[in-house]
């Protein structure tokens, strides 16, 4: 689903109630899958950075924050992906100055920005031509519930704001799969931000004995957006955590335009967006994944791409120190398996 319906975050009702059966289904099923033992390893470490629920949870930023640490820690970070939403199976070297997002997703094209990345469908071919890159430590930007490669580290991230929803598997809620068998299956959760959804993953945390770690998102460059008045457009699962971030800085939103998680602009709506603005007077504003994804997308896409300001953010942890031990655990990890494979 390309688009998280309200419900999936609000308390279980006649929608969540009446889907609950297939619900019942696909989690068993999915837990299932997940469960498996890995078919195929890699020779490099794998941290996988997922999350339990379909939608925006804040992986890749999380992503990019942990590649900045590998490389303080004197390794070469890679990005692996799935390359959701473009139409290249892969394996494929992510090339930010030739490929779009309507090749390889808008994500792996934010992230490539940051290190080498590669799309592929099928996990292990994407992570030996990652290797072939020079890479010394994969990660995972989602796959958490695919069994196919083995991951030395998993980091569940949780958005503190929906948690997991009404708890409820798709398609009667956002869970991918029930809550235990995924903890079971993570070595940390990270808990971006905080609310009252987050203190009951807090918990759930506790009876697992899994450890849980803090960050936030951040913005960038905040003066810049002062009182500026603006037209907020996007498409991404959570259109609620960019505007925050936009009054955050102290933007002034006049108009909101919310589209599909990984909604492909047409040029009449990149016409209607910009002459709107140019109506009212308003600045165009809009985030990184969605600017990305009007990159070489056409005439009018690109037209729109110029008109727009991109609010940049970053995620920061609380305590960076826990993530060097956690990678440095991937490295112990996969050094003990690379052992008993001799």
């Amino acid at each position: 689903m390309s688009e998280a319906p309200p419900f999936w975050f609000s308390k279980p009702g006649l929608a969540a109630w009446a889907l609950s059966p297939f619900s019942a289904v696909y989690g068993h099923f999915s837990a299932r899958r997940m469960l498996r033992k890995s078919s195929a390893e890699t020779t490099a470490p794998v941290f996988c950075v997922g999350n339990l629920i379909a939608g925006g949870a804040g992986k890749t930023p999380t992503a990019i924050a942990v590649a900045k640490i590998v490389r303080k820690m004197g390794m070469r970070p890679g990005f692996l992906s799935r390359g959701y939403g473009g139409n290249l199976r892969g394996p494929e070297v992510v090339d930010i100055k030739q490929h779009t997002a309507h090749d390889v997703g808008d994500e792996p094209l934010i992230l490539a920005q940051y290190a080498a990345t590669v799309i592929s469908a099928d996990r292990p071919k994407g992570a030996e031509l990652l290797e072939e890159q020079g890479v010394d430590l994969i990660i995972m930007d989602d796959g958490f519930q695919n069994p196919s490669l083995h991951k030395d580290y998993s980091l569940v991230v949780v958005d503190a704001r929906r948690g997991i929803g009404n708890g409820y598997c798709i398609p009667a809620g956002p869970m991918r799969a029930k809550l235990q068998p995924q903890l079971s299956k993570a070595s940390a959760v990270l808990l971006i931000g905080q609310s009252a959804a987050g203190t009951e993953i807090v918990r759930h945390c506790a009876r697992s004995a899994k450890p849980v770690l803090s960050a936030t998102i951040k913005p960038l460059k905040p003066r810049s957006w002062k009182n500026t008045e603006v037209l907020a457009y996007c498409g991404i699962a959570d259109p609620k955590k960019f505007h925050a971030s936009l009054v955050e800085v102290g933007a002034d939103i006049k108009l909101e335009r919310s589209f599909a998680d990984h909604h492909p602009f047409s040029a009449d709506e990149c016409r209607e967006l910009m002459a709107e603005a140019k109506s009212r007077n308003l600045l165009l504003a809009t985030t990184q994944k969605d600017w990305v994804r009007l990159t070489r997308a056409g005439e009018q896409q690109e037209a729109l791409r110029e008109a727009s300001q991109v609010l940049q953010v970053e995620l920061v942890f609380e305590n960076p120190k826990l993530i060097e031990l956690a990678l440095q655990e991937t490295v112990e990890r996969a050094a003990a398996r690379r052992a008993t494979r001799k």
